[in-house]
């Protein structure tokens, strides 16, 4: 029986899940950017999987960013290492630029299925500014290569 897979399920795990991420990120990002994109895209499909809104908007260290941000954008969703929650989720804009959290009570089954190599995005379906506060809701998708 070999068990050298069950070895080094720390840092090399998280390793590899982000260098699978980055491969899928970057494959959607080719085909899209291709002229063979519109005959590969249709093997690609996007699962809605639920609808949320972006967490800690309020926190953010720079709030420009929600200026530049517009319905209908493809967010980006990241594992983050978070001491405060164990499935944490970043959402990112188009440049990469924090915007929030996928909320802590929505998080664990996206956490699970992004920890098992699946690569998840967002898209923004509503902005609404409240005073100095912005609700940006979204819907959440598998997309499935």
């Amino acid at each position: 029986m070999h068990f050298s897979c069950i070895r080094g399920v720390g840092k090399e795990k998280v390793m590899s899940n982000d260098l699978m991420e980055n491969n899928k990120n970057d494959l959607v990002a080719l085909v899209q950017g291709h002229e063979l994109g519109d005959i590969i895209k249709p093997l690609i499909n996007e699962i809605h999987l639920f609808d949320s809104y972006v967490a800690g908007t309020s926190h953010l260290e720079d709030v420009t960013v929600l200026d530049k941000i517009k319905v209908s954008d493809v967010l980006s969703l990241q594992r983050e290492n978070n001491k405060f929650d164990t499935n944490a989720i970043i959402i990112l804009n188009e440049d990469g630029k924090k915007i929030g959290y996928v909320p802590e009570k929505d998080n664990i089954i996206f956490a699970r299925l992004m920890d098992a190599g699946k690569l998840l995005k967002a898209k923004i379906t509503k902005i609404e500014k409240k005073g100095t506060f912005t609700q940006i809701n979204i819907g959440i998708y598998l997309v499935d290569l």
